[in-house]
């Protein structure tokens, strides 16, 4: 295993990195948008492939952004993506940010704090790095709150078993109903919780989320915990597989999730 897959127990497996390549403000930042300024200083940590950071950039610009992640092949897709002169991708660990207190004008996280063993930990290394008068923005996924239909006992025990490899990383896979009481034991005072939803309902997404998930039961360090860690067998991965198939294939197919999101003003 790899540094960067110790670092993230998601692996960066081609259908993991896939997911990641989907994220923009619009459809994973819009509770922090009304916060940018042109001018802001920007770090996005767990940039992944660099498009949401990219689209910060835009919205900042001429302000100088800087995404950072743990895997060094996923940072060279990132400067592939890179679109302009204010954005530069780093290699680097949340849990000790090589940069100076008070440094940037807006710290976000979007779905880290949700695999690592000490979130609150990370919370307090955001705020430390975020100026006077800035903003340190997490956005979580909360698995017990997906949603889907038609009724599955397979894509149910997906869940089980994502749940399983999650807490056995020491991670929480629940993340976003915690995320305002982490903001407060990591320090934070002023801080404005939220929710929002993903939905992959349409006939494009579901193919998109289907086809995404069932490679990623299959070829991914999920996988490969899950059966090493005996959560399941190779047997029940591949039914699990087949049911995204199925669901992704299926008229009447839907799926949402819930995230927490927290905007922490310093």
């Amino acid at each position: 295993m790899t540094t960067a897959d110790r670092a993230y127990g998601q692996g960066h497996a081609e259908s993991v990195v896939r997911s990641q390549h989907w994220r923009t403000v619009t459809n994973s930042a819009a509770y922090l948008a009304p916060e940018l300024r042109p001018g802001h200083t920007l770090l996005d940590i767990g940039c992944g492939p660099g498009t949401i950071t990219v689209d910060f950039a835009r919205l900042v610009a001429p302000g100088h952004v800087v995404g950072l992640d743990v895997s060094e092949a996923i940072l060279e897709q990132a400067c592939a993506n890179a679109g302009g002169e204010n954005v530069e991708f780093v290699l680097g660990d949340i849990n000790h940010l090589d940069a100076a207190d008070d440094t940037f004008d807006v710290v976000h996280a979007h779905q880290v704090l949700l695999h690592l063993t000490d979130p609150v930990a990370a919370l307090r290394e955001m705020l430390r790095v975020a100026k006077p008068g800035g903003v340190v923005a997490a956005r979580d996924t909360d698995y017990s709150g997906a949603m889907w239909w038609p009724a599955d006992p397979r894509l149910e025990r997906w869940r089980e078993v994502y749940r399983a490899v999650s807490y056995a990383n020491g991670a929480e896979p629940d993340a976003g109903r915690r995320l305002l009481a982490w903001a407060h034991a990591a320090g934070a005072t002023d801080v404005t919780p939220g929710a929002s939803i993903w939905s992959h309902s349409t006939p494009a997404e579901r193919a998109w989320w289907g086809g995404m998930w069932a490679d990623r039961i299959l070829d991914s360090r999920i996988a490969e915990q899950a059966v090493e860690g005996g959560h399941a067998t190779r047997g029940e991965l591949e039914d699990i597989s087949a049911a995204w198939t199925e669901w992704a294939a299926h008229p009447d197919g839907f799926f949402a999730i819930p995230h927490g999101e927290i905007l922490c003003r310093v």
